[in-house]
């Protein structure tokens, strides 16, 4: 699928500028914050407010215009830094604070920013404190140690390994070298985890087939060390870490983008590999040019070769091999009701329409600007609207159709508010 990105205006009276999008949840995304406040502030000038704003209903903030550095810079691996930073203040009444430092704006591309606030335990409100690290591309980071491309699987004494690659609900990232007892792990969502990675890695501004090429390594990746239990196998608890030594940068609490966000909601459940095996490629990759890196592909290649026009696939096979293709994932874990292998649109009728009317329902609970629908499994102009004010909510493409990406969207937001329904 290709999808029309609604970027900004990359110039505003000779300066250029991005967008941000806060959305402000208590414990997660089941449960949104209205009215909470959010400061926007440059980087480490707390004094200097920039503007000032209000979550709506739907724990969601407006989308806001900043300025940023020129989007040539973005494009060229010799150019200046390619984003501004500013931070975030993030306070409401009853629970403790959040500030993020160094969110990541680029020129003409549109920054969605989550924050999560806990209940206020104390009389005085916390401070919780998230640092934005540099992107991965302008900062300093180690590169990768080469590995097999493919790994031998677990005896029978150790971890059983799945007949095929299933798409986790969650992974655990080991915030440092996988030795480093001391790091703090992270449960986190699959499809976030490869957001966050994407958003760290590469730049928002490229051709969606390159971004799509680099998605599919990391999904590649990710899937390897989750089918081949590799960290789990050799005494860790955890599936994969934020090393770039050893696996992916990932910043937990950071920004990502939506034009990368778009993607990954498209082809989460994709993946490469090559005849004759059973695993998920394990698509190592390296930046091009602080780090060279033969038979695996370079980020600023796939850039250029995006340029030229060549398909993701192409990409891939222009640096993995021309035996590469992609596969589809079976299984998703968590998710009550499969994709029925078909868009449901206004016209449609039948079961899968009723799903979508009873889970639009459920969330309708949490998110009172999405109408209650008559569960009567026919896709009429008021689970249209609905289902776009869905899509509003959850940045992604506003057609009425749920279609791939909105199915399992719906499915993601649909449990979790039920599990805090349940908690209640």
């Amino acid at each position: 699928m290709s999808f029309y990105y609604r970027r900004f205006p990359t110039r505003s009276i000779g300066v250029d500028i991005g967008g941000l999008k806060v959305g402000v949840y208590a414990v997660d995304i089941g449960m949104p914050l209205p009215d909470a406040t959010v400061m926007i502030t440059p980087r480490g000038e707390a004094d200097m407010v920039l503007d000032q704003l209000l979550t709506d209903s739907s724990g969601q903030s407006s989308m806001i215009e900043l300025a940023a550095p020129p989007i040539e810079y973005s494009l060229d691996p010799n150019g200046g830094k390619p984003y501004s930073e500013y931070d975030l203040y993030v306070s409401m009444d009853g629970y403790d604070s959040v500030a993020v430092e160094g969110v990541q704006i680029f020129s003409g591309s549109r920054a969605l920013q989550d924050v999560r606030l806990h209940p206020r335990d104390e009389p005085t409100p916390a401070l919780d404190t998230i640092l934005i690290q540099p992107e991965v591309l302008w900062g300093d980071y180690p590169p990768k140690i080469p590995e097999d491309e493919v790994k031998e699987l677990p005896s029978s004494t150790g971890f059983v390994v799945l007949p095929e690659p299933v798409i986790p609900e969650t992974i655990v990232v080991h915030n440092g070298a996988p030795t480093n007892a001391s790091a703090q792990n992270y449960w986190v969502p699959f499809k976030d985890y490869v957001k966050n990675v994407a958003s760290c890695e590469i730049y928002s501004t490229w051709p969606e087939e390159t971004i799509r090429a680099n998605v599919l390594a990391i999904l590649s990746f990710t899937l390897n060390r989750v089918y081949t239990e590799w960290y789990r196998n050799r005494g860790y608890s955890f599936t994969i870490t934020n090393s770039t030594q050893f696996d992916h940068a990932f910043n937990y609490g950071r920004n990502i983008f939506e034009e990368i966000s778009y993607i990954v909601d498209d082809i989460f459940t994709s993946y490469i590999t090559r005849p004759n095996i059973s695993q998920p490629l394990f698509a190592q990759y390296c930046d091009g040019k602080r780090s060279q890196c033969p038979k695996w592909m370079t980020q600023w290649g796939s850039k250029d070769l995006g340029d030229r026009g060549e398909t993701a696939l192409n990409i891939l096979k222009h640096y993995y091999g021309s035996d590469v293709y992609i596969e589809q994932a079976q299984k998703v874990d968590g998710v009550p009701t499969s994709y029925p292998n078909a868009a449901q649109q206004k016209g449609s009728s039948g079961a899968p329409v009723r799903v979508i009317q009873e889970q639009l329902n459920a969330i309708s609970n949490n998110y009172p600007s999405i109408a209650k629908q008559r569960v009567d499994g026919i896709y009429g102009d008021t689970t249209k609207e609905a289902v776009q004010t869905f899509q509003r909510i959850f940045n992604l493409p506003q057609n009425g159709i749920v279609d791939y990406a909105t199915w399992y969207k719906l499915s993601e937001i649909f449990v979790a508010v039920t599990k805090i329904a349940e908690l209640m």
